[in-house]
């Protein structure tokens, strides 16, 4: 089908169905929270009965509070009548990443939302925008095809999703579309300086503690093209943070002078699947990271993705290194 197709494919999905269920994947970020949210609402808007799952129990990053997804029903488990509802994942380029496996095989019917370039189609119905600048984007252009204005809680929301996603609209991916759809959500009644407040500036001060860590550990490699650093579980209990605190470091690092490739790996609190996890950026024109996480079984996109892993640190860092060594330069 073509992305146009796939288009109506959903906004047809979503006309011809009453009950939903929206998620998406393990540990969100703000296009996830976002675009879960913003679908969650607009369903509502069109008289629908849809309800948000995240399974799990690991708190979401405080600077999307002001959302608040549980006002907005946010719940952790499958509803009872999950048999009866159509799943629109958001967000999640694969099944496995989505937290309560339930949903996926228990829906009546599964549609699946994207802009990963990797992303797996596992969906019924697929619609991956691989051009997007985030799946904010891909929703507002379902809306769009549904004809249904966007209120100002759709606007805030689709607003996080795209702020974060383009890195306040300064990655590659901030495309000529992604500051036009930023205007229309503004007019539709974004708070653009309140949602800046809300997720830039309101840091709290042990995730600063948990930052100075990584920024301690980190390790230039390869003359500087590469840097890596980590997070063990003493340095989260030292600095009185909590796991989603860990979000966002990896953007500081990316920030240093002549690093190409830069990589933050986290050790996980006992009992989760994995011992650790990896997060990768890389530059505007470098390599494809997400070629170098699913190396360890991940993946994302070309300049972000991640992997868990059970290796240990020196093993990761080596290979790391030795794929960083083989992988080409991928123009944006």
């Amino acid at each position: 089908m073509t992305a146009s197709a796939d288009l109506r494919a959903v906004a047809e999905a979503v006309r011809g169905g009453e009950r939903f269920v929206v998620t998406s994947h393990d540990n969100p970020d703000g296009d996830a929270i976002g675009s879960l949210l913003g679908l969650h609402l607009a369903l509502r808007e069109l008289g629908k009965d849809s309800v948000m799952v995240m399974g799990g129990t690991t708190p979401f990053p405080e600077e999307f509070d002001f959302l608040a997804l549980d006002d907005n029903g946010l719940v952790r488990v499958a509803p009872a009548d999950l048999a009866e509802r159509t799943l629109v994942a958001v967000d999640c380029a694969q099944a496995s990443r989505i937290v309560e496996p339930s949903l996926v095989e228990g829906a009546r019917a599964v549609v699946n939302v994207d802009h990963h370039h990797d992303n797996t189609r596992f969906g019924d119905v697929n619609l991956v925008v691989e051009d997007a600048s985030s799946t904010a984007e891909a929703l507002a252009d379902v809306m769009a095809e549904l004809a249904l204005p966007l209120t100002p809680a759709i606007a805030d929301a689709l607003y996080v999703g795209l702020v974060t996603d383009t890195g306040r609209f300064q990655y590659s991916n901030t495309t000529p579309k992604a500051l036009r759809l930023a205007a229309e959500l503004v007019e539709a009644g974004a708070d653009a300086s309140k949602v800046f407040v809300e997720v830039y500036e309101s840091t709290p001060f042990p995730k600063l503690k948990l930052l100075a860590r990584a920024l301690e550990r980190a390790t230039p490699l390869v003359d500087g093209r590469v840097v890596v650093s980590e997070l063990v579980r003493d340095d989260f209990t030292a600095a009185g943070a909590v796991e989603p605190y860990s979000e966002g470091i990896i953007d500081v690092l990316r920030a240093v002078e002549g690093a190409e490739l830069v990589a933050l790996v986290r050790e996980l609190p006992n009992g989760a699947a994995t011992a650790r996890k990896g997060s990768l950026r890389s530059r505007p024109n470098g390599v494809d990271v997400s070629a170098i996480a699913r190396t360890f079984g991940g993946g994302g996109h070309r300049r972000a993705a991640g992997f868990s892993t059970d290796l240990p640190m020196a093993e990761i860092t080596d290979a790391i290194v030795s794929a960083f060594a083989a992988a080409p330069n991928v123009p944006d």
